[in-house]
């Protein structure tokens, strides 16, 4: 009895949930399919550029970062890294630098207050709220770095791919601009790091700047090599009037036969990585399935023997 009422619950409760769900979500489904689609199409590099304004922990951060006194070698530097990681906002400095004089003093105040438990020595409390201060500091430059880093490595992997939808957009009869339009908007979902870049180039040109600029300015916002010689080919084949496709092939098996060989060394230094986790890790626990019942035997027979004979 108490089973058929759990199945009569569970049909009502499935039966009103597709109910809900039809209503809510299926009919007005297909209402919009049949209308086809929205009638405008939306750029994403313009519709970021009216977002929300910054949280409140944000304009602490700038606020304070704009007060910390910073030579102008270093404000270049660091802006550069920002464009590098992605982060184009005109306040990303000096959230930067807000971020690194909080968080310095959180980590310096913290093992102040902790340094009693840590250590008894009062050479090493001094030391390691100066270290933790400098942590605290450098920490988030290190972090850019690692993100620069991680952008660069997803743009290299994804120019391939945008190499080749360009080479049939350019056969195809589109300009390079209107091709690199199409490309940027087509990869917007599986690379979006690079399809924003190629909006930004688009939006560039379209402002009024000539194209060769707007390729270098790429080069220097990215800071990645393979977009460097893509940039340079891009240029030199524009200037001497070469076939823009099969410069763009060429280029394309280029970087996948890089990536094969790239791959096929990182595999090559694998045995040699492995030698140190199978020495400490796999090596003792091998000795201890093989060795461990003979050793069990010799302490069980053997000593109990030497120790009658003596």
């Amino acid at each position: 009895m108490a089973t058929l009422i759990s199945l009569a619950l569970f049909a009502v409760l499935m039966t009103v949930i597709s109910i809900y769900g039809y209503r809510r979500y299926a009919r007005p489904a297909r209402v919009y399919d049949q209308l086809g689609g929205p009638a405008d199409i939306s750029n994403p590099m313009i519709d970021r550029i009216g977002d929300d304004e910054p949280g409140l922990v944000v304009k602490i951060f700038q606020e304070i970062g704009r007060q910390v006194p910073v030579s102008p070698q270093d404000l270049m530097g660091t802006r550069r890294e920002l464009i590098a990681a992605g982060f184009r906002s005109g306040s990303a400095v000096a959230v930067m630098y807000g971020v690194k004089v909080v968080l310095c003093a959180s980590l310096a105040v913290l093992a102040f207050i902790f340094r009693d438990d840590v250590t008894t020595n009062p050479m090493l409390r001094i030391v390691l709220v100066i270290a933790a201060a400098l942590i605290g500091y450098f920490g988030p430059s290190f972090y850019l770095e690692h993100m620069v880093d991680q952008r660069r490595e997803s743009l290299r992997l994804s120019l391939p791919d945008a190499l080749d939808l360009m080479v049939v957009s350019v056969e195809a009869g589109l300009g390079l601009d209107q091709a690199i339009q199409y490309v940027g908007r087509e990869l917007a979902i599986t690379h979006p790091q690079l399809s924003e870049e190629l909006e930004l180039l688009n939006l560039e040109i379209r402002a009024g700047k000539r194209r060769v600029d707007a390729l270098r300015n790429l080069a220097d916002r990215t800071g990645e090599m393979e977009l460097r010689k893509l940039v340079a080919i891009l240029i030199q084949t524009d200037k001497f009037g070469t076939s823009m496709a099969e410069s763009l092939r060429t280029h394309s098996d280029f970087m996948r036969v890089r990536r094969r060989q790239d791959a096929e060394e990182r595999a090559g230094k694998v045995g040699v990585k492995l030698v140190f986790p199978i020495f400490f890790f796999i090596m003792p626990a091998m000795l201890l399935v093989a060795a461990g019942p003979g050793l069990l035997q010799v302490f069980k027979y053997l000593f109990p023997m030497l120790r009658g004979v003596q």
